[in-house]
Formats: C-alpha cells, structure tokens, sequence
C-alpha cells in the first residue's frame, strides 16, 4: 500500500503546477497538520483517494471551514484497508491557542484510546503533528516532542509513526526519517510516499 504524508506547507507541484494523474498510484493520504483546508479538499479531489488529517497547532479555522471530503480522525483510532491508525493531533503547550497540549494532557489521551488499540490487536500508523522527544523535535518548547510518544511506540511497535511540525524550511529538520527499535518515524513536512 503506498501512502503519500503531507504536513505544514503545501507543496507547489501537486497544488499549483498539479498534472492530472499525479499520485495516481497512491492509496491512502495522511495529512499530519497545519495545511490550509482548501489544500486538503483539493488534494482529495484530484487525487482521489481518502485523505484523513489531524490537526496541528495552527488549523484553528479547520472548526469553521474544515477540510470538505476528508475525515478528522484527530484524538481517533480507525481502520482502513486493515491498517490500523491513531491520530493524535496537536503540539506541546506553548499559549492558550487551540490543539496544544501538555505532557500529562496528552498521556491522556493517549490513555483514553488503548481500550480500542488492545481490542484490534495493536496500532500500524501514528499520526501526529508533534514529533517524538529527541527523534526529529527540536530544543525549544514550540517545536520540542512528546516523552510519551516514545512509550506508544515501545509499547505497540507500530510501522509508522508519522508527524509534521518541525519544517524542513526552518532549517530545523536535517533528517526526515528515524528509527525507534522497528518504527520508523518520519517527518511528513511538504510532502512524503511511502510505501507499507
């Protein structure tokens, strides 16, 4: 199955200079947060494949507007083509705005899905926008990952982990990829495929 992540900046080739029968071949689009929702809908729409997104920490207007033909599943665990996918959205807290977090806050929400994590017998994909702590974060608290991002993936060893946030423009981002015992975690920002 071949996915095509995206997060944090739309890319110019499959947006403005989109060619017909682009990601054709794509079967499912992962969006890990803070892309404008008109990105999202086109996307779905040319491409033609389900796009399921959560939300990063600027998709305050997603509660207005939201993305039209895709499906949150932010703070979600779902199937789809016997891939199991956990989306947890958001970032650490850094003001009072919408989809920021602490620690213990996302510990439990994260506690909040395990019942149905244990129920279908483990979790292939996290989705997140907040990277893991000390695999692609950064020092300072707006960019920094979750501890407890790190326990998920020892504790179900999932496929892929896959996360924005951290904008390879910033010059932030030098690896994209990294690996946590059999996970691979990777950075979506712009856009990334992948096959599973």
């Amino acid at each position: 199955m071949k996915l095509l992540l995206i997060s944090d900046e739309e890319d110019r080739y499959l947006w403005d200079y989109y060619q017909p029968g682009v990601m054709s071949d794509v079967d499912i689009i992962l969006s890990a947060g803070d892309l404008k929702a008109e990105y999202l809908s086109f996307l779905v729409t040319m491409i033609n494949k389900p796009l399921y997104y959560i939300h990063g920490n600027h998709d305050i207007t997603y509660a207005k507007r939201p993305p039209e033909g895709c499906e949150c599943v932010d703070g979600r665990f779902i199937t789809v083509n016997g891939l199991r996918i956990l989306g947890l959205g958001g970032c650490m807290k850094y003001s009072d705005k919408d989809h920021q977090y602490t620690e213990k806050q996302m510990q439990r929400r994260i506690r909040r899905l395990k019942l149905r994590i244990r129920k279908a017998g483990g979790v292939d994909i996290i989705l997140t926008h907040a990277p893991v702590a000390g695999y692609g974060d950064s020092d300072n608290i707006v960019h920094s990952g979750f501890e407890c991002f790190k326990d998920l993936i020892e504790e179900y060893n999932p496929k892929l982990f896959v996360h924005g946030h951290v904008h390879q423009s910033y010059g932030m981002c030098r690896d994209r990829v990294h690996i946590l015992n059999d996970t691979q975690i990777i950075n979506a920002c712009g856009k990334y495929v992948i096959e599973i």
